[in-house]
């Protein structure tokens, strides 16, 4: 028998960590946001058709869709840290490269690799979950989902602003600063995380399932100009159903897959990732809807005549009312479990949209509307990857992440042309210019309204969990059954597993009872896990030789990853020493 230790020193969080994290999503939600003043613009600003201006908004969404589970399954390869800072730079590039220009190609290309930064949020919640303990965990991970609402809603009147006052350009290089103190912030504050998933990464999996992402977001984002009818649109989709058809069977004959079908099919998985499309969706339709009914003329009878400035104060709430559920959220969480959470949040914002059908007479009644809407917003994302974690392996975070934020992006898509097309199917003609109406923006808001309903129904049927696995030292059915298992193994009740066995320990040498220890399979796959008993004692069977890593955690100490070699039928000793305390936040 032999065994080695990461060759990684574990560092330890401190209570700045959340803080930074949470920092990086705000900047990805920034540079998403911060041309949404000048979009009608575009065409005269870039000298171009408005056809060919709609590629700088494309690029960005294909770029992001495509960047997200692929960050996230490098993040669980080959550290989360490492690839949260690539992500940072590629996009403080790209802003750069965008700041610089006026011609379309190089913009589009610059907002392509801003895109890139989508794979910070699966990332930074990737490393609380690895870094932090239980009881900080949940409103931790709220803020870094939280934060993408957060950054767009302050964006947004604060690049108003900029447009309004100063040359477009200064956008970029806002952004690219913004994301260059990130990268500072990240670099001097967050620690790497000491876990690893095992095997290599999948290339063909990532091409095919670019590919496919491509060739569906493509149409969805470009049908309104092509006609949904047309030979291209529906060339597009049918090929997209292919090659994902195609990239499914693939992966699923992949030892080490860019995305594990089998786990993502499990049903917690499965249904969080639909309800997170129907969030995604109810989410992006205000961000439509209420700044073009400010902004629309009063002579309309039904626009509130306001300038872009102050439309962006006024939906700004809806970012601001999502920072704060964070706190919210980690105690409804904790008492009531992330399922009721997320069901709460979806009654929040039906009630939310239903009141905004009357409520579009007065810039006051916006902003109820989206401190509403933005509260269940904020719950709702919130639940999202406390849903996920508890139903996936460790090693899986960044990857399982990554695939929900990516659908929580899909619903926005999705969002944005159905709104876009509906407005302009209803919109009437004022001197050539086409004009949205009251009656689209309320078929807006009822389309929102049944993407809630969507949305209550999938969380309904997800299954019942004791309040807060991941927020509180209480252990799922399943691994009290695992204690109790290791209790018998270790007082003589029942023969000693074949696998590891020995004691959780903290740095003095003093036991640590009720640790989770995980056992990694060599594809990177949990293959057991049990809770330490009140000596420290652990007993874990292991289903075949070879290598594994047994990963340890405990409230209130660093979590300690520890590679291990199981090469015989007699059971390997090997006690886990836990690094230290962490810091209190």
């Amino acid at each position: 028998m032999s065994h080695t230790t990461t060759d990684e020193p574990v560092r330890q969080a401190s209570g700045a960590t959340v803080p930074v994290l949470a920092f990086a999503g705000i900047v990805v939600a920034v540079m998403q946001t911060l041309l949404v003043p000048v979009i009608k613009d575009l065409p005269r600003l870039l000298d171009t058709s408005p056809s060919n201006a709609t590629w700088v908004l494309t690029s960005t969404l294909l770029s992001g869709a495509v960047a997200t589970p692929i960050m996230g399954r490098l993040g669980d390869l080959f550290g989360k840290r490492r690839m949260l800072i690539a992500s940072l730079s590629v996009m403080v590039f790209g802003a750069l490269l965008s700041a610089l220009t006026d011609a379309l190609v190089p913009m589009i290309v610059g907002r392509t690799l801003q895109g890139f930064a989508m794979g910070a949020i699966p990332l930074g919640i990737g490393l609380m979950r690895d870094m932090l303990p239980r009881e900080r965990l949940a409103s931790a991970m709220a803020l870094m989902s939280s934060s993408i609402g957060v950054g767009g809603g302050l964006a947004l009147p604060a690049a108003a602003l900029v447009a309004q006052h100063t040359d477009w350009h200064v956008l970029y290089f806002g952004a690219a600063g913004l994301g260059a103190l990130s990268i500072a912030l990240t670099l001097l504050v967050v620690p790497e995380s000491p876990l690893r998933a095992k095997g290599s990464f999948d290339l063909p999996g990532a091409l095919g399932l670019s590919a496919g992402l491509i060739l569906f977001l493509l149409p969805i984002s470009k049908g309104s100009d092509w006609g949904w009818s047309s030979p291209t649109t529906l060339g597009l989709f049918a090929a997209a159903v292919v090659v994902l058809l195609l990239w499914g069977l693939m992966e699923l004959r992949v030892a080490a897959p860019l995305v594990d079908l089998r786990t993502t099919a499990r049903r917690e998985v499965l249904l969080t990732n639909l309800a997170s499309i129907m969030v995604g969706v109810s989410f992006f339709v205000i961000s439509l809807v209420l700044p073009q009914l400010l902004q629309l003329p009063a002579e309309t009878g039904y626009g509130l005549g306001r300038s872009m400035v102050v439309a962006g104060l006024c939906v700004a709430p809806l970012g601001l009312t999502m920072m704060f559920t964070a706190p919210v959220y980690a105690r409804l969480s904790a008492r009531y479990g992330p399922r009721t959470t997320l069901i709460v949040g979806l009654v929040v914002i039906g009630i939310g949209y239903a009141g905004g059908l009357g409520l579009m007479s007065a810039a006051w009644q916006t902003v109820v509307t989206s401190v509403l809407i933005g509260a269940g917003i904020g719950l709702a994302y919130s639940s999202l990857p406390a849903l996920i974690i508890g139903a996936v392996p460790a090693s899986e975070t960044g990857a399982a992440n990554g695939l929900n934020t990516l659908m929580r992006s899909i619903g926005t898509s999705v969002s944005s042309a159905v709104i876009g097309m509906v407005l302009a199917n209803t919109s009437t003609d004022v001197g050539g210019v086409a004009v949205p109406t009251m009656h689209g923006f309320r078929v807006s808001f009822l389309i929102a309204a049944a993407a809630v309903a969507v949305g209550l129904v999938l969380a309904f049927f997800l299954p019942r969990r004791s309040p807060a696995g991941v927020s509180q030292l209480r252990a799922s059915s399943e691994e009290d059954a695992n204690l109790a298992r290791a209790k018998q193994a270790l007082a003589g009740a029942v023969r000693p597993p074949h696998g590891f066995r020995g004691r959780v320990l903290a740095a003095d040498g003093t036991p640590v009872p009720r640790a989770k220890v995980t056992l990694i399979d060599r594809h990177g796959r949990q293959a057991g896990a049990t809770l330490s008993a009140e000596d420290g004692g652990y007993a874990l069977a292991v289903p075949a030789r070879g290598p594994y890593v047994l990963a340890a955690r405990a409230a209130g100490h660093a979590p300690l990853a520890h590679a291990a070699t199981h090469d015989g039928d007699r059971p390997v000793d090997l006690d886990l020493s836990l690094p230290g305390e962490t810091v209190p936040a």
